[in-house]
């Protein structure tokens, strides 16, 4: 079984979220390969989230997992360790086998897109929908050795086998979701922006030149601010007597992100794909914000709507920078002014002391930011409370729309109204994006599938909000459930509760489902999915579990280069609860307790 792991094709790194779970401590797995290796190779395609019914073996895994996780010390070491332990023939494949056998087990969905398959119908089955993520990192250093040397065409360079990757995860959520009958299209897919690019510096470089053209006209929201249309000016329109910090080797790499993300949009357009732009570190993020705010403009749009699916492209607003609240409110406007369909992943956001650290060495680090705070909350109660005051912001956004679209006539359908207005962040109109492609890509026109009418009745204007909700917070998700009532976009059943607590179940409308759903990662918060799925009715699956996939061959090169954000995720004693939940149940099954 060892040398059969040890020869597995390994090829990419897992998704950042969870790398914080196992890269970081994969040193320390190796470690303790006798406690680890006692869970077995159990990789099920799905392990029952009620504790009670998931196998010994799973149980024994977790416990070690999440041991681990709860330390840390251990976290802080566990790079060097790993470092080490890689270094070492024979000692290496032991590492990468451990690693596999437990967090990577329990984090990852499988190495390929085909892997997940299982596991996304058994997530089907219970009334569950999923996130797809291609986890992978380019290296930057192999990426332009390759480019120089020749030794490889540029469409075999790391960058764009991800972007062929993506395309390809696409087509496996499009199947899977044509496979079945009730017509959910809940199976999505996630992008991360600095994988699609041979060198992220590129984006660093746009964030910094994004924040120096606005000197003159500021944000009225703290840094990373608010994306304009004409961010992305400098990319599509160069003009050499602007000053920027963007070489011609950025400009022309970020050009080249701009098709290929193109392409990925299109593909997914076709295929009925929601695609979910993630977030990153704030020096990241103008450019994020940018890139993502061009899409949603070309892809969301609600005049003559060729998407199955609406919003087709989501962005994510993390609730730790002071921005979200104005962030936020002027996306909604400006939606609104400019006739497109806006995407929000609302998440609390997994790098907050690093955050801090980098803005207090500015000069030192990679921090861009202009403002003297830094651009997180200080403290964790104020992540939870805008997070909470965005949520209400959401819902009654989604109120207002399904108010609005009640009784459309078939020309609302294909976006015939005309209100479009400037964006409210910069009181400009342009549509860089779309008349840059018309010059760069053939065109590709894509049938209207979208029906105007059904058996002679008007069919629903397509929604102009779509919402996911990430979180892990009890509280929260809560409070999701709670203000769903109190917006009449779910309505309670008095006769059904849940066995275990009494609480009553809702059912969520069907125009709600098209316009909200709510994740946690797998391999986490199973006790929270559980409760939702069973305190929550809808046509739909309301709840997605964010399912990471990829080879395992290049996570060890990344693991001591990139350990830095476990903490963040696993702190505030998420790890110990998972931890303790899975304690207890070993101990009554060794016990024999009822």
């Amino acid at each position: 079984m060892l040398s059969r792991l040890s020869r597995l094709p390994l090829r990419h790194v897992a998704h950042p979220s969870y790398r914080r779970s196992y890269r970081p401590l994969a040193g320390i797995a190796a470690v303790s390969g006798g406690l680890l290796l006692a869970a077995g190779y159990v990789h099920a395609d799905y392990i029952e989230d009620n504790v009670s019914r998931q196998p010994l073996g799973h149980l024994i895994r977790s416990y070690a997992v999440f041991s681990m996780c709860s330390i840390p010390p251990l976290v802080d070491y566990s790079p060097r360790i790993l470092s080490v332990l890689t270094s070492i023939p024979g000692v290496r494949q032991i590492t990468e086998t451990v690693v596999r056998a437990t967090f990577f087990n329990h984090f990852c969905g499988g190495d390929t897109a085909e892997d997940t398959l299982p596991l996304l119908r058994a997530f089907r089955r219970a009334n569950k929908g999923a996130l797809l993520a291609y986890s992978v990192e380019v290296d930057p250093a192999s990426a332009t050795s390759h480019s120089e040397t020749g030794t490889v065409s540029k469409d075999d360079l790391p960058h764009k086998l991800i972007i062929k990757e993506m395309i390809h995860s696409i087509d496996v959520a499009a199947e899977f979701e044509d496979s079945l009958s009730d017509g959910g299209r809940r199976t999505w897919v996630a992008v991360k922006l600095t994988a699609l690019v041979p060198n992220a510096q590129a984006l660093i470089n746009l964030s910094n030149h994004i924040v120096q053209s606005r000197v003159l006209k500021p944000d009225s929201v703290p840094f990373p601010g608010c994306a304009r249309s004409t961010d992305l000016d400098i990319v599509l329109r160069p003009v050499a007597s602007v000053p920027t910090p963007l070489t011609q080797e950025d400009i022309s790499d970020l050009r080249e992100l701009c098709e290929d993300l193109t392409r990925v949009c299109e593909h997914a357009r076709k295929r009925g794909v929601k695609v979910i732009i993630d977030a990153e570190w704030s020096w990241y993020q103008p450019a994020i914000d940018a890139v993502a705010l061009a899409l949603m403009r070309e892809f969301n749009t609600l005049k003559d709507s060729t998407s199955p699916v609406q919003p087709l492209v989501y962005t994510t607003y993390q609730a730790y920078l002071r921005r979200t609240p104005s962030h936020l409110a002027l996306s909604l406007e400006d939606a609104r002014r400019n006739n497109y369909s806006l995407g929000v992943k609302l998440v609390r956001g997994a790098y907050h002391p690093y955050e801090v650290k980098a803005h207090q060495s500015k000069g030192s680090s990679l921090s861009i930011s202009p403002d003297q705070l830094p651009p997180v909350w200080a403290k964790k109660d104020e992540t939870d409370r805008c997070y909470n005051q965005c949520v209400n912001m959401l819902l009654k956004a989604v109120r207002d729309d399904i108010d609005q679209n009640r009784g459309s006539s078939d020309a609302s359908i294909l976006g015939t109204a005309t209100n479009v207005g400037p964006n409210l962040s910069n009181n400009d109109t342009g549509n860089s994006w779309s008349s840059w492609l018309k010059g760069y890509l053939p065109s590709n026109p894509v049938k209207n599938i979208v029906p105007a009418t059904i058996l002679g009745q008007t069919a629903p204007k397509l929604p102009s909000i779509g919402i996911l909700f990430g979180t892990h917070n009890w509280e929260s998700a809560k409070l999701i459930l709670s203000e769903l009532v109190q917006n009449g976009l779910a309505e309670p059943l008095p006769e059904e509760k849940r066995p275990e607590d009494g609480e009553t179940v809702i059912r969520v409308k069907p125009e709600v489902v098209e316009r909200v759903a709510v994740a946690q990662l797998y391999g986490m918060s199973d006790d929270l999915t559980r409760y939702l799925v069973n305190r929550t009715k809808a046509s739909t699956p309301f709840i997605i579990k964010y399912v990471p996939y990829g080879a395992l061959e290049e996570v060890m090169p990344y693991l001591s280069r990139r350990a830095i954000e476990n903490k963040s995720v696993l702190g505030d004693g998420k790890a110990t609860h998972e931890r303790q939940r899975a304690g207890r149940e070993i101990w009554k099954r060794i016990t024999g307790q009822a």
